[in-house]
């Protein structure tokens, strides 16, 4: 007869022995895909999650670096190195300096090893009477930025002021109505007005910038400087204190004051987010890593047990329909079956039994997975969470837990002797 034929009429004979088994090949086999599932869906959302703080922190890198670009546009000096013996109320209340410092100082800061600051400036800064005008301004003389000598050169934040030419602060303008190109005089020195600047809301407001030289001249000061202004390097760590030590050893006699304008204190701001959203980012890391490995602990312990739970329960009833069939597989045998007929017969059993519960066990499994992943059941997660080798190993695992449970059953039915079965019967 037709072995297949026969294993058909074999399961549909006993339904409830095959669909008992069948169900344990599914059960095994969807708590591996669960697991697989569960797994996969975990790792997607661990990615996504990263994948979100590091945008955080890349964002609050971005505000960080347009913030300080911000700062280096305009008037962003925020470190002033000064004579230690100037007054600082005289800085505060009138705006202007009166004691002085060479101006080789800014040249050996510049040739030092310094890391702490950048964008090197040497100034001259007095309040004044224009005569000529009949008003006070403070006068404000610099030159181009001093480059340091061991760092890549940087775009200025100041343009220098080019000899004879003159820059108005926006209440001088506003007062003078001086255009970009009008002459004007200067303690009986003639300038051309280069440009104007807009409203600061500062003393910037009522001051001119000229060369440094002519401003040295005009005020007497002659190789000397009042200040070196200076802009804070934004890196990690640094503090005022570090700026002090470091200068100070370099330029004894000197001192060093920090000015915090509005947009540094937003820079620190963002500066301080991009610490949390990298202290956020390493701990969510952390977390994801430790319940990924608590998830992977749990299904390297379960699902062992339910894979040898199913064998074991398969082989059972195996037995059992061995057993019960010991008068059947008799009459194969005394008809002429071989025992590899009969072993064929239990062994497409198993086969059936392995594929059909394959595909219960699959579908269940993602089911699963989908149901109680983590983010699992997301649009368009589907085809990276459920593919060819999922379902091939589904379909390998199914078949091999039938043909485990089975075999010592089916060996054990084809190596019968049917005289002694019929004999006992």
């Amino acid at each position: 007869m037709n072995i297949g034929l026969l294993v058909w009429r074999e399961i549909g004979h006993r339904k409830l022995n095959f669909a008992l088994g069948l169900a344990s090949v599914a059960i095994a086999v969807g708590c591996l895909i669960g697991a697989i599932t569960l797994l996969k869906a975990d790792q997607q959302r661990t990615a996504e999650i990263l994948a979100a703080k590091q945008a955080d922190v890349e964002k609050a890198g971005a505000d960080l670096e347009d913030s300080m670009r911000k700062i280096m546009l305009g008037l962003g000096f925020n470190v002033l190195i000064l004579p230690r013996d100037q007054d600082l109320n005289e800085l505060h209340l009138e705006g202007t300096l009166s004691r002085s410092m060479p101006e080789r100082y800014v040249e050996r800061l510049a040739q030092s090893e310094i890391v702490l600051v950048n964008h090197l400036l040497p100034t001259v800064v007095k309040k004044i009477a224009w005569p000529e005008h009949h008003m006070s301004v403070i006068l404000q003389g610099t030159r181009g930025e001093v480059p340091l000598a061991h760092a890549d050169p940087k775009k200025p934040i100041l343009d220098a002021v080019p000899p004879g030419r003159i820059i108005l602060g926006y209440r001088v303008q506003q007062k003078l109505q001086l255009q970009p190109g009008s002459r004007v005089t200067l303690l009986g020195r003639p300038f051309e007005v280069l440009k104007a600047y807009g409203e600061r809301g500062t003393a910037d407001d009522s001051t001119v910038w000229i060369h440094l030289s002519e401003a040295q001249q005009l005020l007497g000061l002659e190789n000397l400087i009042h200040a070196i202004l200076a802009l804070e390097c934004h890196c990690a760590g640094t503090r005022i204190t570090d700026i002090r030590k470091e200068i100070e050893t370099i330029l004894p006699g000197t001192q060093v004051i920090e000015r915090g304008p509005p947009a540094l204190a937003r820079a620190e701001a963002r500066s301080r987010a991009k610490d949390s959203a990298e202290q956020a980012l390493a701990m969510e890391t952390a977390h994801r890593r430790t319940l990924r490995a608590q998830r992977e602990r749990f299904a390297a312990v379960l699902v062992p047990v339910v894979l040898a739970g199913g064998a074991v329960w398969i082989g059972l009833l195996a037995f059992a329909n061995v057993r019960e069939r010991r008068v059947e597989i008799g009459l194969w045998r005394a008809m002429g079956f071989r025992s590899s007929q009969v072993l064929g017969i239990f062994l497409g059993r198993a086969l059936a039994m392995g594929l059909a519960g394959a595909v219960a066990g699959v579908l269940a499994g993602i089911a699963f997975g989908f149901t109680f992943g983590e983010g699992a059941a997301v649009p368009g997660r589907a085809g990276a969470m459920v593919d060819l080798p999922v379902v091939t190993l589904g379909l390998g695992v199914a078949v091999a837990l039938s043909f485990l449970g089975c075999w010592l059953p089916a060996m054990m039915a084809a190596r019968q002797d049917p005289a002694v079965v019929l004999q006992q019967e």
